[in-house]
């Protein structure tokens, strides 16, 4: 199977071997980040540094002026971290390894943009925003994310794009200190705590047939023995109407759903108009429409009649392959994710077996999370299995 290494820009700018090392593990393409959320990054090679800190999300190349003028949001430029065209450098120079390269672009998911304007956020029933979580629902925030998609997925001689937190985003995030698994929520509880009551959301419940009112109450009082200790033990969406009432619940999930849906198919489209002929669009996503985060929530059926297929995370086992398989057409791209640095919960001895597998539920492409972040031991694993060794 053709396999992909996610990468950084400062993974490989101001490292000069970088390009080869990567072209010598097997792969034949690279996910080049070109819009990413803030993090700290390890870079155990690199001669310059060990650490990057990148201190807020940020386009890793020149945006386009013209595009943004006088635009709220607009892309915020890296720091010193990624100076100038960051990714274009990094590109050339893969490249020049004889690698494809694709964009990695990172969209409902950016801390500065809600610290600096709260009222783009998501806003739960108690009245809390989530700085890292874009409301989706917001006119001006499609906008920007739709424009976002098309400018930094289709970069100079990127040949496809990879689209991560295309959807909802919600309570689970990493987060510096974190200190909010102190109850455990569930996936029921997770969703509560998930739904937005910004202005526009609660429009779109009022649409629905919900006083927004109403269910913002009914919200916090299906949560309460949440906070008791009381998950629901069948959890799921099961669990969601358990906790909610049925229909509240499955108004609220449609809402959502075509929230989430008519987004990705503006944003694929913007992409699509941007791009030349052959460009392959792929979406980091989870088969289940209500679940939030990197992974978006997806009706498999729909995503892949929009793209040209998916990135499903597969560390720790591949089932989340099976929906997708089960609505795959013959030219759909279903590409399994799976953690090669061990340090991060990856397996990257089982590399090989865990492919097979990815392979057998319908797996036609790998990615390879993460070659920049891997020790060497981890990077020799995973040049052995994909030599077959």
């Amino acid at each position: 199977m053709k396999a992909s290494a996610f990468v950084y820009p400062w993974d490989v700018n101001g490292d000069p071997e970088a390009p080869a090392r990567v072209a010598d593990l097997g792969v034949a393409q690279v996910t080049l980040a070109a819009a990413y959320h803030s993090t700290r990054a390890l870079t155990p090679r690199h001669p310059r540094h060990r650490v990057v800190t990148a201190e807020h999300a940020a386009v890793l190349y020149p945006p386009d002026t013209a595009r943004w003028q006088g635009r709220t949001p607009r892309p915020y430029e890296a720091g010193d971290w990624a100076p100038g065209d960051a990714y274009g450098e990094a590109a050339a120079a893969l490249a020049d390894a004889g690698l494809d390269v694709h964009t990695w672009v990172v969209l409902a998911h950016n801390s500065r943009l809600g610290a600096e304007h709260p009222h783009t956020c998501v806003v739960n029933t108690y009245g809390d925003r989530y700085p890292w979580a874009p409301c989706v629902a917001q006119p001006a925030t499609r906008a920007y994310l739709t424009d976002l998609a098309a400018e930094a997925a289709v970069r100079p001689g990127a040949r496809g794009t990879e689209l991560e937190s295309l959807g909802w985003y919600g309570l689970a995030h990493l987060h510096a200190h974190d200190k909010i698994g102190g109850v455990g929520l569930g996936d029921a509880g997770q969703y509560l705590m998930s739904l937005c009551f910004c202005p526009d959301c609660r429009s779109g419940y009022d649409g629905r047939g919900l006083d927004p009112d109403e269910l913002a109450a009914a919200v916090r009082a299906a949560l309460e023995p949440v906070w008791r200790g009381a998950v629901p033990s069948d959890g799921g969406w099961p669990g969601v109407e358990k906790l909610l009432g049925e229909a509240k619940a499955n108004a609220t999930r449609a809402w959502r759903d075509d929230t989430a849906r008519t987004l990705q198919e503006t944003a694929v489209s913007a992409v699509r108009a941007a791009a030349p002929d052959g460009f392959q669009i792929l979406l980091h996503a989870d088969p289940v429409s209500y679940h939030c985060g990197a992974n978006a929530g997806v009706d498999p059926a729909h995503i892949l009649s929009v793209a040209d297929g998916v990135v499903v995370p597969c560390t720790g086992g591949a089932g989340l392959l099976t929906p997708f398989a089960e609505q795959n057409r013959a030219d759909s791209v279903l590409a399994a994710n799976l953690t090669v640095v061990a340090g991060m919960g990856g397996s990257p001895h089982t590399l090989a077996a865990d492919a097979a597998r990815a392979r057998d539920l319908g797996a036609t492409e790998l990615r390879l999370y993460h070659a920049g972040l891997a020790s060497d031991g981890d990077l020799e694993a995973v040049r052995s299995a994909l030599a077959g060794r």
